[in-house]
């Protein structure tokens, strides 16, 4: 929860190649004071069946910037083997891999005493994120 003195960060998945929400993909928190300070790791979570993260950790005082990092390759891997018995395979990209983008980060400014919500709508070849509320 955010405070005067800092702002807080929830995020959540929709895989937008099923309509659904993404379940068990690893989400990384860091922040930093200053454009200039380095990234400090907070800790991180994995989203739930509603593709969301309840349970990241708290933002220190001064923070300015936020980077949310999703593991998404794990995620596509897993969905592409449950559906290789339903469906022709997801259209591979170069070297067989089954998502083109194996991690997703997003970078974004913060002020204290504001809650940040913070989408992610994914599929294997593109993704989209937007400042929720």
């Amino acid at each position: 929860m955010s405070t005067s003195t800092t702002a807080s960060v929830s995020t959540h998945i929709l895989d937008t190649s099923v309509g659904r929400p993404a379940e068990g993909v690893a989400v990384r928190l860091a922040a930093r004071a200053g454009r200039d300070a380095d990234w400090q790791t907070l800790g991180g979570s994995a989203t739930d069946a509603d593709g969301r993260c309840k349970d990241l950790p708290a933002l220190p005082e001064g923070t300015t910037h936020v980077q949310l990092d999703f593991a998404v390759e794990t995620y596509f891997e897993k969905k592409q083997a449950a559906a290789q018995q339903d469906a022709p395979a997801l259209r591979d990209s170069e070297n067989g891999r089954p998502v083109f983008f194996p991690e997703v980060t997003i970078t974004f400014a913060v002020v204290p005493g504001e809650h940040y919500h913070v989408p992610l709508l994914l599929n294997p070849f593109g993704y989209s994120v937007y400042r929720g509320s």
